[in-house]
Protein backbone atom coordinates (compact mmCIF):
# COMPACT_ATOMS: atom_id res chain seq x y z
CA UNK A 1 0.00 0.00 0.00
CA UNK A 2 1.56 3.25 -0.96
CA UNK A 3 0.82 6.41 2.10
CA UNK A 4 -0.45 9.53 0.15
CA UNK A 5 2.04 12.10 0.13
CA UNK A 6 1.09 15.65 -0.32
CA UNK A 7 3.53 18.36 -0.34
CA UNK A 8 3.51 22.11 -0.08
CA UNK A 9 5.71 23.95 -2.53
CA UNK A 10 6.05 27.99 -1.20
CA UNK A 11 8.61 29.04 -4.02
CA UNK A 12 9.65 32.69 -3.37
CA UNK A 13 7.07 33.54 -1.03
CA UNK A 14 6.47 35.33 2.11
CA UNK A 15 8.14 36.73 5.02
CA UNK A 16 9.59 34.89 8.30
CA UNK A 17 6.27 36.88 9.97
CA UNK A 18 4.28 34.95 7.62
CA UNK A 19 5.66 31.60 7.96
CA UNK A 20 5.71 31.59 11.64
CA UNK A 21 1.65 32.39 11.61
CA UNK A 22 1.22 29.70 8.15
CA UNK A 23 2.64 26.71 10.29
CA UNK A 24 0.79 28.24 13.97
CA UNK A 25 -2.38 28.07 11.48
CA UNK A 26 -1.65 24.85 9.99
CA UNK A 27 -1.19 22.93 13.34
CA UNK A 28 -4.45 24.56 14.75
CA UNK A 29 -6.60 23.53 11.53
CA UNK A 30 -5.54 20.06 11.06
CA UNK A 31 -6.26 19.29 14.55
CA UNK A 32 -9.32 21.18 14.44
CA UNK A 33 -10.84 19.41 11.38
CA UNK A 34 -9.46 15.92 12.49
CA UNK A 35 -6.99 15.23 10.32
CA UNK A 36 -5.01 11.82 11.11
CA UNK A 37 -1.92 12.59 9.86
CA UNK A 38 -0.89 9.34 10.71
CA UNK A 39 -2.37 8.13 7.37
CA UNK A 40 -1.13 10.81 5.21
CA UNK A 41 2.77 11.94 4.85
CA UNK A 42 2.53 15.58 4.47
CA UNK A 43 5.48 18.04 3.64
CA UNK A 44 5.86 22.00 3.52
CA UNK A 45 8.98 22.56 1.18
CA UNK A 46 10.12 26.54 1.93
CA UNK A 47 12.60 28.65 1.24
CA UNK A 48 15.72 28.25 3.10
CA UNK A 49 15.19 31.47 5.78
CA UNK A 50 11.80 29.74 6.91
CA UNK A 51 13.15 26.26 7.96
CA UNK A 52 14.46 26.66 11.66
CA UNK A 53 11.39 28.40 12.33
CA UNK A 54 9.14 25.87 10.79
CA UNK A 55 10.80 23.00 12.91
CA UNK A 56 10.15 24.00 16.04
CA UNK A 57 5.99 24.58 15.20
CA UNK A 58 6.25 21.09 13.43
CA UNK A 59 8.28 19.20 16.01
CA UNK A 60 6.06 15.99 17.36
CA UNK A 61 3.19 16.88 14.44
CA UNK A 62 4.35 14.70 11.88
CA UNK A 63 4.57 17.17 8.91
CA UNK A 64 8.29 17.29 7.30
CA UNK A 65 10.04 20.21 6.54
CA UNK A 66 11.58 20.32 3.24
CA UNK A 67 13.87 22.19 0.89
CA UNK A 68 13.03 23.36 -2.81
CA UNK A 69 16.66 22.60 -3.97
CA UNK A 70 20.07 21.67 -3.28
CA UNK A 71 23.86 21.23 -4.24
CA UNK A 72 24.74 18.18 -4.66
CA UNK A 73 28.76 18.58 -3.14
CA UNK A 74 28.54 18.14 1.01
CA UNK A 75 30.54 21.53 0.79
CA UNK A 76 33.18 23.90 -1.29
CA UNK A 77 33.23 26.95 -3.05
CA UNK A 78 29.53 27.15 -4.27
CA UNK A 79 28.89 30.64 -3.38
CA UNK A 80 24.69 31.13 -2.29
CA UNK A 81 24.05 27.10 -2.58
CA UNK A 82 23.38 25.01 0.13
CA UNK A 83 24.45 21.28 0.86
CA UNK A 84 22.60 18.12 1.53
CA UNK A 85 24.22 18.22 4.82
CA UNK A 86 23.32 21.36 5.88
CA UNK A 87 19.53 20.63 5.21
CA UNK A 88 20.84 17.39 7.53
CA UNK A 89 22.17 18.95 10.01
CA UNK A 90 19.05 20.90 10.17
CA UNK A 91 16.65 17.90 10.16
CA UNK A 92 15.49 18.74 6.84
CA UNK A 93 13.30 15.55 5.65
CA UNK A 94 12.81 16.22 1.63
CA UNK A 95 13.79 18.15 -0.85
CA UNK A 96 12.66 18.83 -4.51
CA UNK A 97 15.07 18.09 -7.35
CA UNK A 98 14.72 19.39 -10.89
CA UNK A 99 11.36 21.30 -10.50
CA UNK A 100 10.37 22.49 -13.86
CA UNK A 101 11.30 26.33 -12.68
CA UNK A 102 14.32 25.35 -12.01
CA UNK A 103 15.23 23.65 -15.44
CA UNK A 104 13.77 26.30 -17.16
CA UNK A 105 15.18 29.56 -14.98
CA UNK A 106 18.52 28.11 -13.87
CA UNK A 107 19.10 25.49 -16.66
CA UNK A 108 18.75 22.47 -14.15
CA UNK A 109 19.67 19.23 -16.13
CA UNK A 110 18.63 15.75 -15.61
CA UNK A 111 22.60 15.28 -15.17
CA UNK A 112 22.65 17.41 -12.60
CA UNK A 113 19.34 15.53 -11.04
CA UNK A 114 20.94 12.82 -11.03
CA UNK A 115 24.11 13.90 -8.64
CA UNK A 116 21.06 15.66 -6.43
CA UNK A 117 19.25 12.18 -5.85
CA UNK A 118 22.32 11.00 -4.84
CA UNK A 119 23.08 13.35 -2.57
CA UNK A 120 19.88 13.11 -0.94
CA UNK A 121 19.44 9.67 -0.15
CA UNK A 122 22.82 9.96 1.34
CA UNK A 123 22.06 12.64 3.64
CA UNK A 124 18.54 10.92 4.19
CA UNK A 125 16.86 13.61 2.74
CA UNK A 126 13.88 12.28 0.77
CA UNK A 127 14.72 13.58 -3.17
CA UNK A 128 11.29 14.87 -4.86
CA UNK A 129 12.29 14.54 -8.55
CA UNK A 130 10.02 16.73 -10.70
CA UNK A 131 9.51 15.52 -14.52
CA UNK A 132 7.18 16.96 -17.04
CA UNK A 133 6.63 17.86 -20.60
CA UNK A 134 6.12 21.23 -22.21
CA UNK A 135 2.98 22.18 -23.87
CA UNK A 136 4.91 21.52 -27.56
CA UNK A 137 6.12 18.28 -26.55
CA UNK A 138 2.70 17.14 -25.39
CA UNK A 139 1.05 19.03 -28.74
CA UNK A 140 3.43 17.27 -31.16
CA UNK A 141 2.61 13.95 -29.05
CA UNK A 142 6.09 13.69 -28.48
CA UNK A 143 5.57 13.98 -24.60
CA UNK A 144 6.09 10.08 -23.34
CA UNK A 145 9.65 10.50 -25.31
CA UNK A 146 10.26 13.35 -23.07
CA UNK A 147 9.28 12.17 -19.99
CA UNK A 148 10.98 9.01 -20.36
CA UNK A 149 14.43 10.98 -21.02
CA UNK A 150 14.21 12.73 -18.27
CA UNK A 151 13.53 9.90 -16.17
CA UNK A 152 16.28 7.37 -17.44
CA UNK A 153 19.42 10.28 -17.51
CA UNK A 154 17.64 11.07 -13.67
CA UNK A 155 18.01 7.83 -12.34
CA UNK A 156 21.36 6.62 -14.52
CA UNK A 157 23.10 5.75 -11.65
CA UNK A 158 20.22 5.46 -9.13
CA UNK A 159 20.23 1.85 -6.99
CA UNK A 160 16.86 0.34 -6.09
CA UNK A 161 17.21 0.88 -2.61
CA UNK A 162 17.65 4.78 -3.80
CA UNK A 163 14.61 4.53 -6.04
CA UNK A 164 12.63 2.90 -3.19
CA UNK A 165 13.02 6.35 -1.34
CA UNK A 166 12.41 8.38 -3.93
CA UNK A 167 9.27 10.09 -5.13
CA UNK A 168 8.23 11.03 -8.30
CA UNK A 169 6.64 14.17 -8.77
CA UNK A 170 4.96 14.10 -12.89
CA UNK A 171 3.86 18.27 -13.41
CA UNK A 172 3.52 19.05 -17.13
CA UNK A 173 4.86 22.45 -17.67
CA UNK A 174 1.93 23.56 -19.36
CA UNK A 175 -0.15 23.29 -16.23
CA UNK A 176 2.53 24.92 -13.67
CA UNK A 177 0.96 28.78 -12.62
CA UNK A 178 -1.11 28.35 -16.13
CA UNK A 179 -4.77 27.87 -14.31
CA UNK A 180 -4.81 24.66 -16.77
CA UNK A 181 -4.47 20.97 -15.43
CA UNK A 182 -4.32 18.61 -16.93
CA UNK A 183 -7.40 16.15 -16.73
CA UNK A 184 -7.14 13.08 -14.46
CA UNK A 185 -7.16 10.74 -16.87
CA UNK A 186 -4.34 12.88 -18.30
CA UNK A 187 -2.81 13.03 -14.98
CA UNK A 188 -2.75 8.98 -14.00
CA UNK A 189 -2.12 7.88 -18.07
CA UNK A 190 1.23 9.60 -17.01
CA UNK A 191 1.76 8.59 -13.53
CA UNK A 192 1.29 4.83 -14.91
CA UNK A 193 3.67 5.76 -17.82
CA UNK A 194 6.70 6.91 -15.15
CA UNK A 195 6.04 3.85 -13.21
CA UNK A 196 6.46 1.43 -16.41
CA UNK A 197 9.57 3.48 -17.40
CA UNK A 198 10.73 2.85 -13.51
CA UNK A 199 9.65 -1.40 -14.02
CA UNK A 200 11.73 -1.33 -17.18
CA UNK A 201 14.67 -0.62 -14.71
CA UNK A 202 14.29 -1.99 -11.36
CA UNK A 203 11.10 -4.41 -12.32
CA UNK A 204 7.46 -4.19 -11.39
CA UNK A 205 7.41 -5.05 -7.75
CA UNK A 206 10.14 -2.10 -6.62
CA UNK A 207 7.87 0.02 -9.97
CA UNK A 208 5.09 -0.46 -7.77
CA UNK A 209 6.19 0.68 -4.55
CA UNK A 210 7.21 4.09 -5.61
CA UNK A 211 5.40 7.13 -4.81
CA UNK A 212 4.13 8.99 -7.80
CA UNK A 213 3.08 12.50 -7.42
CA UNK A 214 0.76 15.11 -9.25
CA UNK A 215 1.73 18.47 -9.87
CA UNK A 216 0.21 21.22 -11.99
CA UNK A 217 -2.73 23.90 -10.45
CA UNK A 218 -3.53 21.24 -7.61
CA UNK A 219 -6.93 22.67 -6.04
CA UNK A 220 -9.36 21.69 -3.08
CA UNK A 221 -12.00 21.66 -5.81
CA UNK A 222 -9.85 18.64 -8.02
CA UNK A 223 -8.19 17.01 -5.51
CA UNK A 224 -10.43 14.23 -4.43
CA UNK A 225 -10.65 13.22 -7.80
CA UNK A 226 -7.09 13.84 -8.87
CA UNK A 227 -6.12 11.19 -5.68
CA UNK A 228 -9.04 8.67 -7.10
CA UNK A 229 -6.81 7.83 -9.56
CA UNK A 230 -5.29 4.46 -9.40
CA UNK A 231 -1.58 5.83 -10.23
CA UNK A 232 -1.34 8.94 -8.47
CA UNK A 233 -0.31 9.00 -4.72
CA UNK A 234 -0.47 12.28 -4.01
CA UNK A 235 0.30 15.80 -4.94
CA UNK A 236 2.90 18.73 -5.64
CA UNK A 237 0.96 21.79 -4.35
CA UNK A 238 2.26 25.39 -5.64
CA UNK A 239 0.04 28.23 -5.27
CA UNK A 240 -3.18 26.51 -3.20
CA UNK A 241 -0.72 25.44 -0.31
CA UNK A 242 0.26 29.50 0.19
CA UNK A 243 -3.58 29.79 1.74
CA UNK A 244 -3.80 27.89 5.27
CA UNK A 245 -7.84 26.74 4.55
CA UNK A 246 -6.96 25.17 1.10
CA UNK A 247 -4.05 23.24 2.09
CA UNK A 248 -5.67 21.42 4.74
CA UNK A 249 -8.71 20.62 2.53
CA UNK A 250 -6.25 19.02 0.31
CA UNK A 251 -4.24 17.53 2.86
CA UNK A 252 -7.66 16.02 3.77
CA UNK A 253 -8.79 15.33 0.58
CA UNK A 254 -10.95 11.97 1.51
CA UNK A 255 -12.37 12.75 5.13
CA UNK A 256 -13.26 8.59 5.55
CA UNK A 257 -9.23 7.94 4.94
CA UNK A 258 -7.66 11.08 6.26
CA UNK A 259 -9.58 12.27 8.69
CA UNK A 260 -13.28 13.49 9.58
CA UNK A 261 -14.30 17.15 9.29
CA UNK A 262 -16.25 18.15 11.59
Amino acid sequence: MRKPFIVANWKMNMLVEDSVQYGEDLVEKLKRENVDLKKVDVAICVPYIHMAALKVIFVLRNICVGAQNMHYEQSGAYTGEISPAMLSDMGIECCIIGHSERRQHFNETSEACAKKIKAAVMGNIRPILCVGETLNERESGRYKDAVADMLKTSLENITEAEILKTVIAYEPLWAIGTGKTATSKQANEMAAFVRSVIAEKYGKDIADQVIIQYGGSVKPDNIKEIMSMSDIDGVLVGGASLKVDDFVKIVNFDPEIVGKTE
